[in-house]
């Protein structure tokens, strides 16, 4: 089984290129399907869920051509299937995205029930209310949903949660229904406007996303279209919070700092000095200070950057809490810091976290992709040796995550064998 083998307690230091977002490429390779033109994406992730998304697409009949490791190029013309099932595609928690892209165009899906990070409850019932506000009947048997109608009709639709999933599904459906929707409460995530432009661009009608109200006027059809994805927010503020905890300097590349504000204000609130350029954020460390944070929706403090802070402030001065109010079992890692020294203890859905000077290293697992990718800044800013096991996870969501961080400095490599993880002690050594 791959790990991650990583020797702790040097700063990170240098620059790191972003990727393009996974948590838009998902919803954007999915809606590719929904003209029967082709469809060039560009600044695809490199990833395991886009990978996996990919094989889906192909599975039900899309032309799906690689141009190169970050283009693709798709054709919808050829759909032969409107279910979408597997074992791999079951475990990513996108895969819900193909019901609002067939029930869009074809008027009916069925898709398995996804998977994704055990990271707490994340229901589909905002999703149900909103199919069936534009008229599908929707089904759940066999560990499958399906949805259907003879006629798609727009609708009002106001969301018990802001979901971006359910707004993502529900604006991948109306913009093909006949008339006019409109989503309040509607998730502003960056991926949703992102989405909304990459369907805008193929000739849909939506206005106001970004916004807690999403207009949409149905159109017949939608047609070829060439997109960039936007960066990935989430990826630059992992290695944001890498140059924090290990004291170092990092200059994060092709980001745009306006999705980064939240996590950008943290940073300098807990002792850090951060510039803004163009499309470059720099971290800068200094001594850390304790805080509070409380996670929510965007333009809240990203509950995808809650264990990144967490792993920074088990190393600040002084006590901080945070407050985890979008998944409630998002703090399982917890187990794992506390084996490396951190002083940290969950009540319910907060964690009060005594700073303390150092990590120290150990061998750690994975529970999440997010969890993960943080444990590993733990572990470089640890004393000595770790090993980071079911980094499975981490590869979900991060491309080339080992070999970005031995550009900063970083002394990890990904081994796959007892034989290379000794290889690797004894050239630390």
């Amino acid at each position: 089984m791959e790990q991650y083998a990583i020797n702790g307690g040097n700063p990170l230091v240098g620059e790191v290129e972003i990727g393009g977002a996974k948590n838009a490429a998902l919803p954007i390779l999915a809606a590719s399907l929904m003209t029967d033109e082709s469809v060039l994406i560009d600044n695809m992730p490199d990833v395991r869920d886009t990978n996996i998304l990919l094989e889906a697409l192909q599975g039900i009949g899309v032309q799906v051509e690689r141009l190169d490791r970050h283009t693709v190029r798709t054709h919808g013309a050829f759909v032969n299937s409107l279910v979408v099932e597997g074992d791999s595609v079951k475990k990513i928690r996108g895969s819900y995205y193909f019901l609002g892209a067939l029930l869009g165009k074809y008027r009916e899906a069925t898709v398995v029930l996804p998977g994704g990070c055990d990271i707490g409850c994340r229901a589909i019932d905002q999703h149900i209310k909103g199919f069936k506000a534009l008229g599908a009947e929707v089904t759940i048997a066999h560990g499958m949903i399906t949805a259907r109608t003879q006629h798609l009709a727009g609708s009002h639709i106001y969301l018990d949660v802001a979901s971006v999933g359910a707004t993502i599904n529900i604006m991948m459906a109306a913009v093909l229904a006949d008339g006019r929707t409109i989503i309040e409460n509607a998730a502003k995530e960056p991926h949703v406007v992102d989405l909304a432009n990459f369907l805008n661009s193929m000739g849909a009608n939506i206005k106001g996303a970004g916004t807690d109200v999403v207009r949409i006027r149905g159109v017949e059809k939608l047609h070829r279209t060439e997109y960039t994805i936007i960066p990935d927010q989430i990826e630059a503020g992992t290695y944001m919070f890498a140059a924090a905890a290990t004291g170092g300097d990092i200059t994060v590349k092709n980001v745009i700092p306006k999705h980064l504000e939240s996590v950008s204000a943290k940073l300098t609130e807990i002792g850090c000095r951060v510039q803004e350029a163009d499309d470059i954020v720099r971290v800068v460390a200094g001594p850390l200070h304790h805080t509070h944070v409380k996670t929510f929706f965007y333009p809240g403090f990203p509950t995808d950057m809650q264990p990144q802070i967490v792993v920074t402030l088990g190393l600040a001065q002084g006590t901080s809490i945070v407050t985890e109010s979008v998944f409630e079992n998002r703090f399982r890692y917890v187990e794992a810091l506390v084996r490396m020294g951190a002083s940290i203890r969950v009540e319910g859905n907060t964690a009060i976290i005594d700073g303390i000077s150092r990590y120290t290293g150990a061998s750690i697992n994975a529970p999440d992709l997010r969890a993960g990718a943080a444990l590993v800044i733990a572990a470089l800013a640890a004393e000595g040796f770790s090993s980071v096991d079911d980094i499975r996870y981490i590869e979900r969501g991060y491309e080339d995550f080992h070999l970005k961080l031995q550009k900063l400095g970083a002394q990890i490599a990904k081994v796959d064998s007892e034989r290379e993880l000794q290889k690797f002690k004894l050239k630390i050594s």
